[in-house]
């Protein structure tokens, strides 16, 4: 069994920002170093700026908490110096399989298509997640970025001013003051900060239950998600069934509404469930036991003036579709690269309510969808269920019903279509999955994949057409990644990116969004471009 959670890894030590007379000026401070919170210290870092990351632990998450990691988010980790880990240790995994009573109805892929450097999903236990964007922080220290983090300092009031937030903390020394140009807060469902500004959820809470068990045993099923609706040990309700790394598997089980928590985290009532699925003859081990009540809310705004939430502390979703923690790094990936440009004074601070206005309609997708699945696993009327199960019964012969069947619809990333940032697309009949707001879907390069050739940055993406090798505008610096279609022996690249056409631009932001795209180079229009990606226009 990993011990790892109860290491302390970024331990208490005594800081000069104590000693002062005055309150230190910090330029971002991040309150909460799990998963999200290193995230955002990570990219600000790599970009140059001085990060503060306070959290009242000094060790990573007891628990596998979070498992499921998506292809975006990876993709994302890839650029945070984090993926390869992920994925060297993760249980890699692309199907699945649904399950009515006692029988299989059918089965699925989330990537069919060949092509991407990274798999569809990963398992893998929250611990060595933190783990090793920890050793990632480290890293960077060695090399001199400027990041810290600082365990067991406690955020223990707030204050808001129109140009700083100010910051009491507690310490095992006693409290100290600080002051930050801006806050990010990603410090969980529970968000301290949230409270103390007296903000909250909107949203809906289910009236169910789930049973979450880490069990450390060795089996033989499959590297897939296993979902059951009625099965036969856990009659009426639903199960899951996955692998993690380390012979440890998830499962989770629907409990109803009604119950004693407490008594039914106990191991004498959690090891029977367990048996009445596993079979008696299957020896494990508990390694974690927790229940959660399905929850669908968000705060109405990421943005409250100098404070930004991100991940579980603006938004929370029921577990089935695994967009908690992957919509959470997709919220700093979209963030930092915003609050970079602000600091640096290379972008207006308005530029932050596109941060407000992207990721609010992530939210609301991940809301949107996980609602659906939540109603379809646990129907509220009897008719809804005999609906529900009609709909079971079908899918295993007819596959028109697959679609309707939902046991959870599992994280892709989000497209900003709308987004202020975005200009009107411009390259007529081109693949709709490149459209403006969208994420960069990779594609092989040679020997190579495109997403690492585009890194954190503004790209000018030009395959079969001409343009500058490097625009300087609104004191942004756009660098030209020139492609042809003449080295794209799968023609992915222009399955993805052109469609019917014989050439394409497209400006693509820093966190890997198409911004704009058209046929041919216009000087005007990219420059304009250019302008509203980064709030100038």
């Amino acid at each position: 069994m990993n011990k790892i959670f109860e290491v302390p890894m970024y331990p208490y030590a005594h800081h000069a920002d104590q000693d002062a007379i005055s309150p230190v000026r910090r330029k971002p401070v991040v309150i909460g170093a799990g998963p999200i919170g290193l995230a955002a210290g990570i990219e600000l870092a790599q970009d140059g700026v001085e990060v503060v990351i306070l959290d009242e632990n000094d060790k990573v998450s007891f628990g596998s908490r979070a498992i499921c990691f998506a292809k975006r988010p990876l993709e994302i980790l890839d650029r945070l110096g984090c993926g390869q880990p992920m994925v060297d240790k993760g249980v890699l995994w692309n199907k699945g399989k649904v399950f009515f009573d006692d029988r299989q109805v059918y089965d699925f892929n989330l990537q069919p298509e060949e092509g991407h450097q990274r798999p569809a999903f990963i398992n893998l236990q929250q611990y060595y997640f933190e783990e090793y964007l920890v050793n990632r922080v480290r890293a960077l220290q060695e090399q001199g970025a400027p990041i810290e983090i600082r365990g067991r300092n406690k955020v223990s009031a707030i204050g808001t001013h129109p140009d700083h937030v100010t910051l009491e903390i507690d310490t095992p020394e006693g409290s100290y003051n600080l002051e930050a140009d801006w806050l990010v807060a990603c410090d969980g469902a529970g968000s301290p900060t949230r409270r103390m500004l007296g903000l909250d959820f909107v949203g809906r809470v289910f009236e169910d239950n789930f049973l979450i068990a880490d069990v450390v045993m060795e089996a033989d099923f499959p590297t897939e998600r296993w979902f059951w609706f009625d099965p036969p040990f856990n009659k009426g309700q639903s199960a899951l069934l996955h692998k993690q790394p380390d012979g440890v598997w998830r499962i989770d089980l629907q409990l109803g509404w009604d119950i004693d928590k407490e008594r039914e985290k106990r191991p004498e009532n959690v090891i029977p469930r367990l048996k009445a699925m596993l079979g008696d003859d299957v020896e494990f081990e508990l390694e974690w036991v927790s229940i959660y009540t399905f929850q669908c809310r968000r705060m109405e705004k990421f943005r409250h003036g100098r404070v930004l939430f991100a991940g579980d502390a603006a938004h929370q979703v029921s577990p089935f579709g695994a967009r908690g923690a992957n919509s959470g790094v997709q919220d700093t990936d979209n963030l930092c690269w915003k609050l970079k440009l602000v600091i640096e004074g290379s972008a207006p601070e308005s530029l932050l309510d596109s941060y407000d206005t992207e990721r609010v309609q992530g939210a609301e997708e991940n809301i949107l969808n996980s609602s659906r699945s939540t109603d379809f696993i646990t129907p509220k009327s009897e008719m809804s269920r005999l609906l529900r199960d009609a709909v079971l019964d079908l899918s295993e012969q007819h596959e028109f019903a697959r679609p309707l069947v939902n046991s959870g619809r599992l994280s892709v990333p989000c497209t900003y279509d709308g987004s202020p940032l975005n200009s009107a697309d411009a390259l007529q009949d081109g693949p709709g999955r490149t459209r403006p707001g969208s994420s960069c879907p990779d594609a092989p390069l040679g020997d190579d994949y495109l997403l690492p050739k585009l890194g954190s940055r503004f790209i000018l993406l030009t395959i079969d057409a001409e343009a500058p090798d490097v625009i300087e505008e609104a004191g942004i610096t756009v660098e030209r990644l020139a492609l042809s279609i003449k080295d794209d022996r799968t023609l992915a690249l222009k399955d993805r990116y052109l469609g019917d056409n014989a050439s394409g631009v497209y400006l693509i932001r820093p966190d890997q969004h198409v911004a704009a795209r058209r046929p041919t180079y216009d000087d005007n229009q990219f420059r304009a471009a250019i302008r509203r990606a980064v709030g100038k226009e």
